[in-house]
């Protein structure tokens, strides 16, 4: 399908990204739909009209310009009401999808696993539901494309109001089934004794690129927004020996529909879940900062918690990108501050270094102490030799005295079991 892109600027908001990059992750977006963009364009729209967006000159001269490119689709990178998408597709005769429903259409094509599945129909059901309202007057009932590019008949809105009521019910059902299960898996996870390292970032940062090269596992990486979807984990051995479980998960962007956030949040509490997050930035990207506050923003609004925070690890990625002399000033910036590691996926520069980085993050503080157990603790006392903690042993007429050197997670671990 011929499409056309086009970035509203709403010159009197409040924009943390340039136009003309918005506009390029507008196409880059529209582009892993798998449409051809054939014409793409930043409108200044200075008072957004309430039944249309922009004004009816602009709309005319749009007009002109869809005709001149032959365009079908419209993807217009902003909200768009459901007035307005009635009013435009009429003036237009094309479809259109605004942020929301194109980066839905692509969660829809990407997503892999049945938890993915259920949860990208989630969200496309209650992003539907939203728009049933009196401005599908024009519409016939189906109008097919691009999975869910669509929407019902006026003639049919009280019946599709309930049975996406329904079919949304029935969803949500089967989805807490599934989020059951992977909570039973996150139980089984913390009792083997190994950390979880979670990746997060920006779509596009290199986070599964990353993820292949150190585990060897081939997680789809391609130079494309949203290439994974669904979490992956991996079992990976530090060089020191130690064994950490390494998880991807889906990339973050700026604007992620709130119907996804929800959705996708049994999905992220993996994150939730991980001893060590690893904030993957593209560092050669013009607005890597800004792209770095949307990822902390939707942590913050996941419920991630401030200790995870606070020792979470900037890997500062794609440092190839750059010049040299930009590359070095990164490596330097990156020196004055323990949480920083410059990396790039494709060369393997700096992933010894983020090794090193991960060992002192998940190492934890060691205490020495001595502890007396009766002759009938003898299962705990065989738990301690298991766990490795024990350093010396004598016996007395009151029972096993053992010096240890624990951690307090092994202590409270310890002291759980009941001894």
């Amino acid at each position: 399908m011929r499409c056309a892109v086009i970035h509203p600027d709403l010159g009197n908001q409040i924009n943390r990204r340039t136009p003309e990059l918005a506009l390029e992750e507008a196409v880059n977006l529209a582009e892993a739909l798998d449409v051809e963009v054939v014409a793409s364009m930043v409108t200044r729209v200075p008072k957004p009209r309430a039944g249309t967006l922009f004004g009816t000159g602009k709309v005319d001269e749009i007009e002109a310009w869809l005709e001149a490119n032959d365009a079908g689709l419209v993807i217009i990178d902003g909200k768009v009401t459901p007035i307005q998408q009635r009013n435009l597709e009429k003036a237009w005769n094309v479809k259109i999808l605004d942020r929301t429903g194109l980066i839905l259409e692509i969660f829809s094509a990407r997503a892999a696993t049945r938890e993915g599945v259920l949860q990208v129909d989630l969200a496309h059901l209650t992003y539907q539901k939203s728009r049933l309202v009196r401005s599908w007057t024009h519409l016939e009932r189906q109008r097919g494309g691009l999975g869910f590019i669509g929407g019902p008949g006026e003639t049919q809105i009280e019946s599709d109001r309930r049975a996406l009521a329904d079919q949304i019910h029935r969803i949500k059902t089967q989805l807490n089934k599934v989020v059951k299960t992977r909570a039973l898996h996150r139980a089984a996870r913390k009792k083997v004794p190994y950390p979880i390292v979670a990746l997060v970032g920006y779509t596009n940062a290199g986070k599964s690129t990353i993820f292949n090269k150190i585990t060897g596992a081939d997680v789809m990486a391609k130079d494309m927004l949203f290439a994974t979807l669904d979490p992956t984990m991996r079992g990976l051995e530090l060089p020191s020996g130690r064994k950490v479980i390494l998880s991807d998960t889906v990339g973050f962007i700026s604007d992620l529909p709130t119907q996804l956030v929800a959705a996708f949040r049994a999905t992220l509490e993996e994150v939730l879940d991980a001893d060590l997050v690893l904030h993957v930035r593209d560092i050669s990207h013009p607005e890597t900062t800004e792209q770095a506050r949307d990822v902390v923003e939707i942590l913050t609004e996941i419920g991630i918690s401030d200790n995870a925070m606070e020792s979470m690890l900037e890997v500062w990625n794609k440092v190839d990108n750059l010049p040299e002399a930009e590359a070095e000033a990164i490596r330097t910036a990156a020196e004055r501050d323990e949480h920083n590691c410059v990396t790039s996926a494709i060369t393997g520069e700096g992933l010894p270094e983020l090794f090193e980085a991960i060992e002192n993050a998940l190492a934890e503080p060691v205490t020495s102490e001595k502890l007396t157990l009766d002759f009938s603790k003898g299962k705990q006392r065989a738990w301690l030799y298991a766990e490795n903690v024990v350093q010396k042993e004598t016996q007395t007429d009151e029972g096993y005295v053992l010096d240890v050197v624990w951690t307090k997670k092994t202590k409270d671990k310890f002291e759980a079991a009941g001894a």
